[in-house]
């Protein structure tokens, strides 16, 4: 991945380039001190990465994105956590909040890798929009004061506890501040399945079905007698191949 670095700040610039430096999947081919000369140099290069700071003399990072064409993946990186959901509503792949910690930096290039490699079709063999027929590919959750984007192919599954639900990724939890019945009602019911008063499902990641369990990637959950029914029809006896 080629990546440009903008931020007014020298001392910034160069912490980032030095995270950057064994990470081996991302080249660094450009450093800007404001984005106007980051946009003349986006207009004949190919940039798959951009970290961004969000107070600069002259334009405003977020301005900036704004008025991008078809703007690269984007890493925010700013001393102002009150832009969070600003950001994420122009679909930034992660918001670092400075003095940067290694693990949020190194968590956020993963992500970045993660979803060039989809842009690129790398991951052909992976769900894609396409395995959402509702339209809605991801969602956003307030979760420890931020808000976060998740893919929806990403959620393995949510469990309820009382006015909080955890939601379970592959790699990650997040604790919501919302029931599980008001937290299903905005999932797309192609996909997510409640399996009992406390759990939903993502069946695309249904691994096997036994003694009224559910094998999921790091989970085994109890499916609810008045529940089992209404699993077993929508999602698994129409996928069923068996003798005639």
């Amino acid at each position: 991945m080629k990546c440009i670095i903008i931020d007014d700040e020298p001392l910034a610039r160069e912490g980032i380039a030095l995270n950057l430096e064994d990470i081996d999947f991302i080249e660094v081919i450009g450093e800007f001190s404001n984005p106007i000369k980051a946009n003349s140099f986006l207009q004949s290069n190919d940039v798959d990465l951009i970290f961004l700071d969000i107070h600069m003399p002259g334009l405003n990072g977020l301005d900036f994105l704004r008025g991008l064409n078809n703007p690269p993946l984007t890493i925010l990186t700013t001393a102002h956590s009150e832009y969070a959901l600003q950001g994420f509503e122009l679909n930034v792949v992660d918001y670092l909040v400075k003095p940067i910690r290694m693990e949020r930096f190194i968590k956020a290039v993963n992500k970045a890798k993660k979803l060039f490699e989809m842009r690129s079709g790398i991951e052909k063999d992976e769900p894609t929009t396409e395995d959402y027929p509702s339209g809605k590919d991801f969602v956003y959750i307030k979760s420890d004061r931020k808000y976060v984007r998740l893919l929806l192919k990403e959620i393995i599954m949510v469990e309820g506890m009382k006015d909080y639900v955890m939601v379970y990724t592959s790699g990650d939890k997040f604790t919501v501040a919302m029931n599980l019945k008001t937290f299903n009602s905005n999932l797309p019911n192609d996909c997510f399945v409640r399996v009992s008063k406390s759990n939903i499902i993502n069946v695309k990641h249904i691994i096997e079905i036994s003694n009224n369990h559910v094998k999921l990637p790091g989970h085994k959950i109890s499916i609810g007698r008045s529940f089992r029914d209404n699993f077993l029809d929508k999602h698994i006896r129409e996928k069923l191949i068996e003798r005639k």
